[in-house]
């Protein structure tokens, strides 16, 4: 037995077991409340919706139809595994069922045979509707049953559930099909390897890659001819790069020459500076441009 989960905190398992979720219209707000009570909660029950395409399937399972109006469930699953929150409270989409299949569900052992519609369903279990046509031959892409073992998943571990509390439709009302096209034996073994697994880490940041360090302007005392610096070779490589080389001499790489102030004006008038604004020795501007790597 457990009190249901605000809207906050299904939207938050959901995310949290790393489901893709889209927040349809008002699902918040969305329910049938004023129709009979809602919760405690005791299941997670899973349908087909007999439907294709994702958008009209939202459609249907948010608003229902003259003679069920909506929500019909609680979320949709679309076949690329993306979960359509549609309903939060109470919803039209498990109707009555076998009181001893609820006892085993709220016991967590095995169901029995479903053979009576006695119990209203609505009231104590979540409903997820998956895109399928239920014909046996609408395929179930693995992205859509890896997000309904997510979905499932993430429900049990909000309410400290087993497998066992997740049930079809089938299994809950005489007469229904739903899901056809997978067993959900196979899915409470799923259900049941993900909840062991423990809860999903969330993603790492993204790394941000280190911005080069640039030598700082040194300032245009600095510039003396005769000066030696593993700077000034750093600064010739990068005049070299942006075609701006007029060396006289590489008898001295790290020690300043003339041919360095040629380059650097040269470097100067392609930033489009000219003149006395183009002369040596180098301001701040120009070197910042230029990105000297720190050395």
């Amino acid at each position: 037995m457990a009190t249901p989960l605000t809207a906050e905190k299904l939207l938050k398992a959901l995310k949290d077991e790393g489901l893709r979720v889209v927040e349809h219209r008002s699902w918040r707000t969305h329910n049938r409340n004023h129709k009979g009570p809602w919760g405690p909660m005791h299941g997670v029950m899973v349908h087909h919706t007999v439907t294709s395409g994702a958008q009209s399937s939202v459609e249907l399972c948010y608003n229902g139809h003259s003679s069920l109006p909506g929500p019909l469930c609680h979320g949709v699953i679309a076949k690329d595994g993306t979960v359509y929150l549609v309903g939060n409270g109470r919803a039209n989409h498990a109707g009555l069922g076998d009181d001893d299949v609820l006892r085993a569900v709220i016991n967590e052992s095995g169901l029995p045979a479903d053979n009576e519609a006695n119990t209203d369903g609505n009231r104590h279990f979540y409903g997820f509707e998956c895109v399928n046509l239920g014909d046996g031959k609408d395929p179930w892409p693995a992205a859509q049953l890896e997000a309904i073992e997510k979905a499932a998943a993430a429900i049990c571990r909000a309410h400290g559930w087993g497998a066992a509390s997740v049930i079809g439709h089938k299994e809950w009302q005489p007469g229904k099909i739903d899901p056809h096209g997978f067993t959900m034996a196979s899915m409470r073994t799923r259900v049941t390897k993900r909840l062991a697994a423990g809860k999903p880490k969330p993603p790492a940041a993204p790394s941000v890659p280190a911005k080069s360090k640039l030598e700082p302007f040194p300032g245009a005392a600095w510039f003396v001819t005769g000066r030696k610096s593993p700077i000034v070779l750093a600064m010739r490589k990068q005049l070299i790069a942006v075609g701006c080389n007029r060396y006289q001499s590489t008898k001295n790489p790290d020690v300043i020459g003339s041919g360095d102030k040629a380059s650097y004006e040269a470097w100067q008038r392609k930033c489009g500076y000219s003149g006395a604004d183009a002369t040596w020795p180098p301001g701040k501007t120009t070197w910042d441009k230029l990105q000297v790597p720190n050395v």
